[in-house]
C-alpha cells in the first residue's frame, strides 16, 4: 500500500503551486501582480466580462501564491472596483461562470468569494490563446 502512495504522490497529486507554475508563461501574457496585491490585465478592453473575471481571478492565484495577497479568493466588491464594472453586470457573469463550472464560491468567507478552481486554470488561459 505504501509504494501505490508513493506513486500516487509522486506521479499524480496535483496543487495549485504545480499548476501555477505550469501555465506561468500562459499567465504572464495576460497578467501582471503589483507589490500592493493590485491584479492588473494585460490590454484590458480586448476582454469580455467573463474572460475579464476569470483573468482577474487567476491573477489573484498568482498573487496569493507570491505571497502578496492575503487570499486567493475575489469578492463581488473588488471584481466591480478592479474590473470598473457595475453590479448589474458583474452577478450574471459571476451566475454564467458558475454554471460552467469555470468559477467556485467559497461560502465560508464574508464576503463571498470566487476563485477558479484548479482544474480549470489551464483550459481557461489556453482557451484565451485561442481567442486572442
Amino acid at each position: 500500500m505504501s509504494d501505490l502512495k508513493d506513486r500516487i504522490s509522486s506521479e499524480m497529486l496535483s496543487d495549485y503551486s504545480s499548476s501555477l507554475e505550469r501555465n506561468f508563461e500562459i499567465a504572464k501574457k495576460y497578467i501582471r501582480v503589483t507589490t500592493n496585491s493590485t491584479i492588473e490585465i494585460i490590454n484590458k478592453e480586448k476582454y469580455n466580462g467573463e474572460d475579464l473575471i476569470l483573468i482577474y481571478c487567476i491573477g489573484k492565484q498568482y498573487s496569493k501564491e507570491a505571497e502578496i495577497s492575503e487570499s486567493s479568493g475575489v469578492s463581488n466588491r473588488e471584481l466591480q472596483d478592479e474590473l470598473g464594472k457595475p453590479s448589474g453586470s458583474i452577478l450574471p457573469w459571476l451566475k454564467s461562470l458558475r454554471d460552467k463550472k469555470k468559477l467556485l464560491r467559497d461560502k465560508t468567507k464574508s464576503p463571498i468569494e470566487h476563485f477558479v478552481p484548479l482544474n480549470q486554470i489551464e483550459p481557461i488561459l489556453l482557451d484565451l490563446e485561442k481567442k486572442h
